[in-house]
Order: C-alpha cells, then sequence, then structure tokens
C-alpha cells in the first residue's frame, strides 16, 4: 500500500460521558465514568492507520489546551501533520454522551478546525495513489465551507475522494453539496443520512441512487446490519455486519470509513473492502471510547484471511 488517506476534515476533542440514561430537560445524568480525548476526523484516520495506511491531516490544528490534546494524539498514532497551526485559535469540543444501550447524543462546536482558507489548501499536494476525506462537517462550518467547496470543485475527477455527508446533511448549502457529491469518488453515508440525500428509505436504493455516474461508487452503512454497496449501474449489495456484543457505537461509522478505505486502497477490492470494514466498525463497538478501531490483524483473523497471502501482503 502506498497511497496515503489524506484527512480534510477538522480533528476535535471530545468530552465523553458514559451515562445510565440520557437525562431529560431539567434532570441530571447518572455518569458512570468520563474522558476527554481526540475525536472528530481523527477517528477516521486511526482506523484507516490500525489498517497499516499511512495518513496525514490536512485540517486545522490551532493552539491551546484542546489543540494539545489533538497534536498528542495525532503524532501518538504516526499521523503525519501537512500545515502549520493556526495561532489564537483552539481546537472545537464534542459533548458525547453513551447511555447503557451504547447509543451516542452529542453536541458539538466547532475552533480552529472550523477554519480553513483557500490559501490554506493551495499549497496541498494529492499524489495519484492518495485518498482524500472529507466530512459533511467541515462543510456545514461557515469559516471553512467556500475554501472547500472551491477545492472541490476545481478537484473534480482529479483525486480520490471520499465524501461522508454527516448528520449535519441537511444543513450543507446546496452548492457545497453539490461540489462534494461530484467530486467524490466513493461515497460512504448511514441510512438515515443517504435518504436525506436522495429521498429513498430502503437503503439499497439509496446507495444504488448515490452510486449512479460515479467512478467509484457508494456504501451506505446500516448498524449492526451491515451495509449496502452498489457501483455506477448496479444493484446494491447487502453486505452483512458482523455479530458482536456492543457496547458503544460511538466511532463506529468513523471506524468504518477508514477501514474500508484502507482496505479498498490495498486490495482494490470494494467488496472485500466492506466485508473488511464491517468487522473492524464492529469489533469497534465492544470498548468503550471514540478511537477504539481494531488492528488489522484482529480484522483478518475475524475474516478467516490471516495465513492468505493475497490479503496480508
Amino acid at each position: 500500500m502506498t497511497g496515503r488517506l489524506i484527512q480534510l476534515s477538522g480533528v476535535i476533542v471530545d468530552h465523553i460521558y458514559w451515562v445510565e440514561a440520557v437525562p431529560r430537560a431539567g434532570e441530571e445524568a447518572i455518569v458512570r465514568r468520563s474522558a476527554i480525548c481526540a475525536g472528530g476526523g481523527y477517528n477516521a484516520m486511526v482506523a484507516a492507520r490500525r489498517a497499516e495506511m499511512a495518513v496525514a491531516y490536512a485540517g486545522t490544528l490551532g493552539t491551546g489546551p484542546f489543540a494539545e490534546i489533538a497534536a498528542a494524539a495525532l503524532l501518538a498514532e504516526g499521523i503525519e501533520t501537512l500545515r502549520p497551526r493556526l495561532a489564537g485559535a483552539d481546537q472545537g469540543c464534542c459533548t458525547c454522551l453513551i447511555d447503557r444501550a451504547g447509543e451516542r447524543t452529542f453536541v458539538a462546536s466547532s475552533g480552529a478546525d472550523g477554519i480553513v482558507t483557500s490559501a490554506d489548501l493551495d499549497g496541498l499536494a494529492v499524489a495519484a495513489d492518495d485518498w482524500c476525506l472529507l466530512s459533511g462537517y467541515a462543510l456545514g462550518y461557515r469559516e471553512s465551507r467556500a475554501a472547500l467547496t472551491g477545492w472541490l470543485e476545481a478537484r473534480a475527477g482529479q483525486v480520490q475522494l471520499v465524501f461522508d455527508p454527516s448528520p449535519l446533511v441537511a444543513e450543507i448549502p446546496e452548492g457545497s453539496c453539490a461540489a462534494a457529491l461530484g467530486a467524490a469518488t466513493w461515497l460512504s453515508a448511514n441510512r438515515a443520512e443517504a435518504a436525506a440525500l436522495v429521498g429513498r428509505a430502503d437503503p439499497g436504493d439509496a446507495a444504488a441512487a448515490l452510486a449512479r455516474g460515479r467512478r467509484g461508487g457508494a456504501i451506505v452503512r446500516d448498524g449492526a446490519n451491515g451495509c449496502f454497496l452498489a457501483c455506477d449501474g448496479g444493484a446494491a449489495r447487502h453486505v452483512p455486519g458482523h455479530p458482536v456484543h456492543a457496547i458503544d457505537t460511538n466511532g463506529a461509522g468513523d471506524a468504518h470509513i477508514g477501514a474500508f478505505i484502507a482496505a479498498l486502497a490495498d486490495t482494490g477490492d470494494a467488496l472485500y473492502a466492506a466485508r473488511f470494514a464491517n468487522i473492524a466498525a464492529a469489533l469497534s463497538t465492544t470498548q468503550e471510547g471514540p478511537s477504539t478501531a481494531p488492528q488489522k490483524n484482529d480484522v483478518l483473523a475475524a475474516l478467516g484471511k490471516a495465513e492468505d497471502p493475497a490479503r496480508t501482503a
């Protein structure tokens, strides 16, 4: 594997609380434990890195206490930072509540991660075998939207791009969303996000619609049910999920995206990459925390391919 994953979306800092239940208005949660750690765009990078892909961060890294947490986390995972730090602005943060069922509720606010200019992107060198990843969150932020939209419009068809529309998909301005959809080689969305984009509740139908006219295709993630994979002109294929006892689903979608990109870059086989990603995402839910993507060998063991040279080379 020679190409890199280049993350265009920002890293933030998560304040995570594992609670008995999400409180109603005016009530207080019973907290089992809490943690502060890097999150946001960091999670997909970790998944790709643990799948043994080279990873670089092209988002904005500021200065301040949250930025130092993010910088240390990137360094610990061997992720290169491609741009100088932005003085005077700290990273954004997200408060996450994880209930006993493993479901998440969160409130987020951007910081330096939501600031990107055209000048920041002008010097970004993307090789032919690199993969870029962009989240809809970055297109939702007012101080990064214009620069990223212009970059997408100028490089449509020139870079390998995976677009993750994110839960903010309905808030992305039409022109910015169109630029991302037009530039994306692959699109990876959960069931609700896919339905918001194409108006089709059936995840297979949505995947087929999102893949139409695309150089790569589309993935619609469907939680424990796995995902639906479609390429241009073909019907979607259901790729079953990997059964586990999930205790924390926070970051599972990011784990799926990062693992899919790494496996696709490694093998060129989209179906294999989807199977690999399903297992990586499932295994990530068996531990508490946002960046719990498994190592490549753990996924290969679950796939039953650990001894297959074609898959482990």
